[in-house]
């Protein structure tokens, strides 16, 4: 769960200065070693890979899970390997989740991994091939000015919806146009998908979709919030099947569709430093994945994911 609370940091503080000293001289260090070990990553890519021809996408990488866990972080470029979670201490400043790159949502679909990564893209793990490949389907500049609302499948197609969220910051962007967004493994590009349910709501016209998600009763929950105009509108719908609108419910029941939270435990996962969490976990074949954050308040510094053998 996120909680909207303030900051209070002090930015004239030794600490302030020093901790921040501490993360530049990290994130030098994480670069020179991520480029040593995508090196190495990338001779055992194609040892891995020999002897299959890749149409349409292309992986980023060949994961190869054994005796050590595969740890990785996020990064502008997309993620990066490191050698263990401890790298990530220290690696980003904290800022709100809102603009911080993490795993927002993730969903196991026949028999690979998604995720949806906030101002990045899709990452999608599947074993079809006989390796164990990861894809990335970038988002770029656009993903960049936006928030990650939700991520459901829709007609078989895994869907994203962009939201505008300047809570946190002062900058001014418009409505995301489209707002929703898809990949397919014909390229490594994402593509802008129509949801007929959500068309009623016209970016033009000011409105946002902040929130839609599939719920335990097998309805689609989602939320429209019109930014223009001096008194902001919010109204919220649930529909059996996007292609068609849906009707409106009360505030109330929109929230208590939301899923249940709860404790994520597995024994077989690595012990994380303090301050950092794990926040999912799926499974590709006998591989586990379990994403991690580190967290403060409403903040995120480092975050990524792990890779390993249970």
């Amino acid at each position: 769960m996120k909680y909207f609370t303030a900051n209070h940091t002090n930015p004239y503080s030794a600490f302030f200065f020093l901790l921040v000293f501490v993360r530049v001289c990290s994130l030098l260090i994480i670069l020179m070693c991520s480029l040593v070990t995508g090196a190495c990553t990338r001779s055992v890519n194609e040892e891995s890979s020999a002897g299959i021809i890749w149409q349409g996408a292309r992986p980023l990488a060949i994961l190869q899970t054994g005796e050590h866990p595969l740890w990785f972080l996020f990064s502008p470029d997309g993620p990066i390997h490191i050698e263990s979670i401890y790298d990530a201490v220290y690696y980003s400043a904290f800022i709100p989740w809102t603009h911080a790159m993490h795993v927002s949502f993730f969903a196991e679909n026949n028999n690979a991994f998604i995720m949806a990564v906030n101002r990045d893209g899709f990452l999608k793990f599947d074993e079809s091939t006989g390796v164990l490949a990861m894809f990335r389907f970038p988002g770029g500049e656009l993903w960049r000015q936006y928030t990650i609302g939700s991520f459901v499948f829709f007609q078989g197609n895994p869907a994203v919806t962009l939201y505008l969220d300047n809570r946190f910051s002062d900058l001014y962007h418009t409505i995301p146009n489209p707002r929703t967004w898809t990949f397919n493994m014909e390229s490594n590009a994402v593509l802008p998908l129509n949801i007929p349910a959500l068309q009623l709501f016209s970016e033009e016209e000011g409105w946002d979709i902040d929130a839609l998600r599939y719920s335990s009763d097998g309805m689609f929950y989602y939320r429209a919030v019109k930014r223009s105009g001096a008194n902001p509108e919010v109204r919220t719908f649930r529909t059996a099947d996007l292609a068609s609108s849906g009707e409106e419910i009360p505030i109330d029941v929109f929230f208590n569709s939301a899923p249940r939270r709860e404790a994520l435990f597995h024994s077989s996962l690595p012990l994380l430093p303090e301050g950092f969490f794990y926040t999912g976990i799926g499974s590709v074949g006998d591989n586990l994945f379990a994403v991690w954050e580190e967290q403060t308040d409403f903040n995120i510094g480092a975050a990524g994911f792990v890779v390993l053998k249970p």
